[in-house]
């Protein structure tokens, strides 16, 4: 199911600021090459990120789920110039090629890049986040989630990817396993007091969680 009419992407897209030239190149290179490169967060979701991050200016950024770099790229560009951003991919492929691109950009030495299973490697990062970006596997989702959110500083977020996953969280029963975990995740999520949040639908859905 296409959560967005393709008209109406097209003309959130025309009215969305340009990606820089890195960007351009990354999302092309990725739709070129990767036979699953529906993935990239696009203009769109990328411009959504940067702005988060430039309204926040975090001094800690944690994204679980690089992929080939464009979303932690759009993520650093709020970075306070003693900031980091840490992301993690388990797949070795996308680890290379994303490495490739952040070492041409200005956040080279900002951006730390981790090749391995997420859930042995964030408990080992003693860091305060201000921004968790999840968008890695979705089954995952509910440990991920409770693995960073007493990491999280009172007022920060975390920006879950996927949340509509394709509309099928829509159907009823939901069938599928990622489509039963992102709904899971959802009620899990919507159950827990200590944050606040609003589901957006954008591209295929985004959960923006504010710790209150």
């Amino acid at each position: 199911m296409d959560m967005i009419h393709p008209l109406a992407q097209e003309y959130a897209e025309k009215f969305t600021s340009a990606p820089d030239g890195v960007l351009d190149e990354l999302e092309a290179q990725t739709r070129s090459i990767h036979p699953q490169a529906h993935m990239i967060s696009g203009k769109v979701q990328g411009r959504f990120l940067e702005m988060i991050s430039c309204m926040m200016q975090p001094k800690r950024i944690l994204e679980i789920g690089t992929f080939t770099g464009y979303s932690a790229l759009c993520l650093a560009k709020g970075l306070r110039k003693d900031g980091q951003l840490h992301t993690i991919e388990v797949r070795e492929s996308e680890t290379v090629m994303a490495k490739s691109y952040f070492d041409l950009s200005v956040w080279r030495d900002q951006i730390i890049l981790h090749h391995g299973n997420a859930l042995s490697i964030i408990p080992e990062l003693n860091e305060l986040w201000d921004i968790v970006f999840i968008d890695a596997d979705k089954v995952h989702y509910i440990d991920y989630y409770n693995l960073v959110l007493p990491k999280l500083r009172p007022g920060g977020v975390i920006i879950a990817d996927n949340v509509l996953f394709h509309g099928q969280v829509l159907e009823d029963p939901v069938k599928g396993k990622n489509a039963k975990a992102m709904q899971a995740f959802n009620e899990y999520v919507s159950n827990d007091d200590s944050v606040e949040k609003v589901l957006l639908t954008v591209r295929d859905g985004i959960l923006l969680i504010r710790k209150k």
